[in-house]
């Protein structure tokens, strides 16, 4: 992948322990988006860990370096894995340093100690193909009221079957892929992610009817802690949201 100029580069390798973008190029404000961007669609596809090998990327403005920790607040929500920089060149530790991004983004001079060092939260994951029917959005509700019984994630059934149902649904409806569910849970927070190979994301449009299309994904956005649409790399995109344990009506997040 890279800028229509050339300008970075960008080659992901998937690897048991985690997924490594070796990032090759200049960083200046032409290739800002699409090393971010970039960045954020290898994110989607990596479900242990990014690391991001920056030893043969050129700086030509320090300033840029802020988009990696725009990166690890994109992806701190969803996917909802660690993130880090590797570089052996000192120059770039000095410039994370002066922007006081290390201290958002780890930044470690080798492989072997970002991988040692990589925070990987302890998590449950499962994820089913769906073949395109009249039946998707039922199937999947069985699949997420299955695994949530097996996770002990009762008390986030109910709304992950309402998550499920509109984003299958959507997929169905404005795509011609088979949707791909996933579901992770991570310190008790629950996230559903559908998959499919359209890239155009999904948006939350003004509803001006009761009888035009569009609620779905208000009451996704209603129940959800978060949720996005966020391309892949491979292409398509993955719609996701993320749930958590919802105060009961009338009390405080405190519970009180």
């Amino acid at each position: 992948m890279s800028t229509a100029a050339g300008r970075v580069h960008l080659d992901p390798s998937h690897r048991a322990t985690a997924t490594t973008a070796l990032v090759t190029g200049v960083l200046d404000l032409d290739s800002y988006p699409e090393l971010r961007d970039g960045l954020l669609k290898i994110a989607a596809e990596a479900p242990d860990g990014l690391i991001a090998d920056i030893d043969g990327l050129t700086i030509r403005d320090p300033a840029l370096v802020t988009l990696f920790s725009l990166v690890a607040m994109r992806i701190g929500d969803w996917p909802g894995i660690p993130f880090t920089v590797v570089t052996g060149r000192p120059e770039h530790r000095t410039i994370f340093s002066e922007r006081t991004v290390d201290r958002f983004v780890p930044v470690h001079a080798d492989h072997e100690t970002a991988e040692h060092r990589l925070l990987r939260p302890t998590r449950r994951r499962a994820a089913q193909l769906l073949a395109r029917s009249a039946n998707s959005s039922a199937l999947a509700r069985d699949f997420v009221r299955r695994i949530c019984g097996e996770w002990g994630a009762a008390v986030l059934t109910d709304d992950a079957l309402l998550v499920v149902t509109e984003l299958v649904e959507n997929a169905i409806r404005h795509t011609a892929s088979a949707p791909r569910v996933r579901l992770e849970l991570r310190r008790h927070i629950l996230s559903i992610a559908v998959g499919d190979d359209d890239p155009h994301p999904a948006v939350l449009r003004e509803r001006l009817g009761a009888l035009e299309p569009g609620l779905g994904l208000r009451m996704v956005a209603q129940v959800a802690k978060v949720w996005g649409s966020t391309p892949s790399w491979s292409g398509g995109k993955v719609v996701w949201a993320v749930l958590t344990r919802r105060a009961a009506p009338g009390r405080g997040r405190d519970g009180g």
